[in-house]
């Protein structure tokens, strides 16, 4: 065999070596590989991290959806390189887990961020397009609705209506004029009804956002009434009409001229009669009663004689002359001004004076027996039931002998007799009682002045025992 020329090392061949050069040769070829891969999972990462840092909510999931096959690439070139290279599988497989660990760690975080940064946009979108509006209070509910025409209210039906104090429940169609005044956010008419008292009406309806509008102005409405309370109701507008109100000029009356009078409507009569009401009015009336003398003045006793609620008016005037003497005890109707000053009478200035029949007497004292008592003597007397007890006792100027209302009905008082004493003497009044009850009953009498029953001068009491 020749030898070489140079002095290069000989081939050796590649049975009778172990192949080690190349082993080592063939291993740090597979590591830089191993590196690299590495290398490149962990550029991916750090790109999915900084795409979702960047972009949108929508954009980041999208990019590492993209991203995530890009990251498992390079994992299967390892995968097959390695399972060719029997040597390299304990690395290669040692490498693999390192990476899906490191992209397991790194994916959470990425979408933690995403998500992160995603609501505080929504958040802050949100706050920054609805900025925050302070709580409005709701509206009352209203009614806007009208309910179907009704029954017309009859004239009897609209006097408890205006009348304060009665008239609950009363409905039906008519109209009501008054001032319009806001209650509550709510629009309310009040009317002046009758004895000059005020009522208040809620108005409702269609137009019951415009009303308001009106404040102080003089209303008229029309619709469905209906009055819930003694004192007012609702009122369901149908139609309406303002009037705004004229600025009224006060003149001063000229200090000459005395007030003119006007005739006085049965309602007011009819208050001028009652006991403790219509002090004030004043006006031309005709009024009946019992004619009666306090002193040298004329009494006319229109209502409740006897009692502490008797209403008597002192006539004066041209009509009252000595002539009306004979008339003492008779009924009389006396025409002119009457001027009721309290709650129990006045004046009557009269301008005619008409005798009258006098009235029969309710009960006859034939074939009754009677109990007299003559003078102011407290005593007890006895009396059978549906018989007669009779008081006579001595009237003083400005002064009338009266009882209590309830005692009066509770013992029977039948009549309250006004008598002129004989030849200019002290007249008495003399009480008649009937009792229709059984038992024992306490009745006292009052001297109060005339006019004014409430200034008593003396009083004294009787004992009556009612037996069957």
């Amino acid at each position: 065999m020749a030898k070489p020329k140079s002095g290069a090392k000989k081939a050796t061949p590649v049975g009778k070596t172990g192949a080690k050069p190349a082993a080592k040769k063939d291993k740090s070829s597979r590591l830089d590989l191993i590196k690299n891969a590495s290398k490149r999972v962990a550029t991916t990462t750090t790109k999915v991290v900084k795409a979702a840092g960047d972009a949108p909510a929508k954009g980041s999931k999208s990019a590492a959806k993209k991203a995530a096959p890009e990251a498992e690439q390079p994992k299967e070139k390892v995968s097959e390189k390695t399972a060719e290279k029997a040597s390299t599988k304990k690395s290669a497989a040692k490498a693999a887990p390192a990476a899906k660990t490191a992209t397991a760690k790194t994916a959470p975080a990425a979408k933690a961020a995403t998500g992160a940064k995603a609501s505080s946009g929504k958040s802050g979108s949100k706050a920054a397009a609805a900025p925050a509006v302070p709580a409005v209070e709701k509206p009352r509910p209203r009614a806007t609705k009208l309910p179907p025409p009704g029954e017309p209210l009859t004239k009897r039906e609209m006097e408890q209506l205006l009348t304060a104090g009665e008239g609950r429940g009363v409905m039906g169609e008519g109209s009501l004029k008054g001032r319009l005044v806001v209650l509550n956010e709510m629009p309310n008419l009040v009317v002046v009804g009758r004895d000059k008292r005020e009522l208040t009406f809620l108005l409702q309806g269609p137009d019951q956002e415009v009303l308001p509008a009106y404040v102080n102005h003089k209303v008229s409405v029309s619709g469905m009434i209906r009055k819930t309370t003694n004192h007012g109701g609702v009122v369901d507008v149908r139609k309406y009409s303002a009037k705004k109100p004229e600025a009224e000029v006060v003149e001063a009356p000229p200090a000459d001229t005395e007030p003119r009078l006007r005739y006085l409507s049965p309602g007011e009569v009819s208050m001028v009669t009652a006991a403790g009401m219509g002090a004030g009015i004043k006006g031309f009336a005709a009024v009946r009663g019992n004619l009666e003398m306090t002193g040298e003045e004329f009494v006319l006793v229109v209502s409740n004689g006897g009692t502490r609620q008797q209403v008597s008016f002192i006539i004066d005037g041209k009509a009252a002359a000595k002539g009306l003497r004979k008339n003492v005890g008779h009924t009389l109707q006396v025409m002119g001004v009457v001027d009721k000053t309290s709650g129990w009478g006045g004046r009557i200035s009269a301008e005619n004076v008409e005798p009258r029949p006098s009235e029969a007497r309710a009960v006859s004292r034939d074939e009754m027996e009677l109990v007299h008592i003559e003078g102011e003597v407290p005593t007890s007397v006895d009396v059978k039931l549906n018989h007669g007890l009779t008081v006579r006792l001595p009237e003083q100027p400005g002064f009338t002998w009266a009882i209590e209302p309830t005692v009066a009905k509770r013992v029977g008082l039948r009549e309250a007799n006004f008598e002129p004493g004989p030849n200019g003497g002290p007249a008495t009044r003399e009480f008649f009682f009937t009792p229709r009850n059984p038992g024992t009953f306490e009745v006292e009498f009052f001297l109060a002045k005339a006019l004014a029953p409430g200034l008593v001068d003396r009083s004294f009491k009787i004992n009556v025992t009612v037996k069957p």
